[in-house]
């Protein structure tokens, strides 16, 4: 491991020179290394798996309605600029003899996101993980963000947001329990 942040780190200094900084500057001497380590917890998904992350919190249940999880936070960053979009997912299944911990929502959220991303492909790992974590007859998922390479850079556009969703099984089948999870997740 140390290897690896020696490695990133001392790339992190190359950006910095190359950049036309110095790298020795008392502000900056120990960037490199505190980048690395940024960098690494921001990536950290690439070490997780589905199976390790659930760890058997999958409990037998008779409910058998919809179950929606809003508001959590994600942060991941863009694979094309390597810059941060930050948003909420809001997630619902439709269990069928099973639900998962609640606490796995966000933990599947953050591992996919803690990779290089785009949030299309972001919203649909959410969706099929869940749906596979769980056999669930359906799953939604919405993700609202802000992408700070339409924000910072390029076009500089402040406000403006991107919102994606992916349906499966009876949220995809069915518009009137898509037509629920939609109006369930804008009642604030």
């Amino acid at each position: 491991m140390t290897n690896k942040l020696d490695t990133l780190a001392s790339h992190y200094q190359q950006i910095i020179s190359g950049v036309g900084e110095d790298p020795e500057r008392e502000g900056l001497q120990d960037t490199p290394l505190r980048a690395a380590k940024a960098m690494q917890f921001l990536t950290q998904g690439y070490q997780q798996s589905l199976d390790t992350l659930v760890n058997d919190a999958v409990f037998d249940s008779s409910m058998d309605e919809m179950v929606v999880v809003k508001d959590i936070e994600l942060y991941s960053m863009c694979e094309h600029h390597l810059l941060p979009f930050i948003g909420k997912c809001h997630i619902a299944y439709l269990p069928q003899g099973k639900v998962l911990g609640l606490s796995k929502f966000a933990r599947i959220v953050d591992m996919y996101a803690r990779r290089f991303q785009i949030q299309e492909n972001l919203t649909r790992q959410i969706a099929e993980a869940i749906e596979s974590a769980t056999d669930a007859k359906g799953v939604a998922v919405v993700i609202e963000a802000q992408h700070m390479c339409m924000m910072m850079r390029g076009v500089e556009k402040q406000n403006s947001s991107m919102t994606t969703s992916m349906m499966l099984g009876q949220f995809r089948k069915s518009q009137a329990t898509r037509t629920e999870f939609l109006t369930l997740i804008r009642n604030r």
